[in-house]
């Protein structure tokens, strides 16, 4: 019996709540559905806020609580992980409040939402880049900032995120022997990557496709190759002399040289 009593009246505060909300919405008592969004807000009810706060800044944008509502709106679609919604609005924030205060702290969250966005590497990496580009327009605006740090550890991530979307391209070729693929993927990954942990691994695929492809090449073109796979090979040498893979790429250099002579 006391279950039951408990559970009506749950019901009946959550049914009295709801109809609370859905009377202040359509009232036009803009003071009464400011303090209710805010105290929805701070209890963490963002979606039933954003509908308050939309009516609150489309009835007063240009007040304090005009303001307000707009960046607790883009905050508020951040907090329900719709960071396109958020990013639109923290956008927007900063064109219609230029002069504000809190202008470093949302073009950093602008910067965030792409962040956010950016998907697996699997995927299409257009998101990640442009995340890249958000965050460095923040670090450009703001050098001083104390979110630098907090800034360059993200671009590290997200480029490492492009660096491993190359590796696996690279990877692909070589598992299809696709030579030549395999070659002007690995040489552009080492072009933009000389550093990376993936370098020698890299280095040791693009010498390997490129005496596969010596070797699967018309006569014509066979000699210019061997000379192009020879200096790959020394390149890979002076890059990693004491590489695990060193032996095998020295044995096809051999078998390049006896073919060739």
């Amino acid at each position: 019996m006391k279950n039951y009593f408990f559970v009506f009246s749950f019901a009946c505060l959550f049914l009295t709540a709801c109809s609370n909300y859905n009377a202040v919405v359509k009232a036009d008592d803009f003071a009464a559905k400011y303090n209710l969004a805010n105290e929805l807000y701070d209890n963490k009810q963002y979606e039933k806020a954003i509908v308050l706060y939309e009516q609150i800044y489309q009835h007063s944008p240009k007040s304090a609580e005009g303001e307000l509502s707009y960046y607790r709106l883009a905050k508020s679609y951040f907090q329900v992980e719709d960071y396109y919604m958020a990013q639109y609005y923290y956008s927007a924030y900063m064109q219609r409040f230029p002069y504000s205060a809190k202008n470093e702290e949302v073009l950093f969250m602008v910067a965030l939402c792409s962040v956010k966005n950016s998907p697996e590497h699997s995927l299409d990496q257009s998101e990640t880049e442009l995340a890249i580009n958000n965050v460095q327009q923040f670090i450009d605006r703001y050098p001083q900032s104390y979110l630098i740090d907090s800034c360059n550890q993200i671009i590290d991530q997200l480029q490492f995120k492009l660096e491993t979307k190359q590796y696996d391209q690279v990877k692909l070729y070589d598992r299809m022997e696709n030579y030549k693929a395999a070659v002007a993927s690995g040489e552009m990954f080492l072009e933009g990557h000389g550093q990376s942990d993936f370098a020698e691994e890299i280095n040791y695929v693009v010498v390997k496709n490129s005496y596969f492809l010596t070797i699967n090449s018309i006569e014509s073109k066979k000699s210019e190759r061997f000379e192009q796979t020879n200096e790959r090979f020394r390149t890979f040498v002076l890059r990693h002399p004491q590489s695990k893979y060193s032996k095998e790429l020295s044995s096809y250099l051999d078998k390049l040289s006896e073919n060739n002579n």
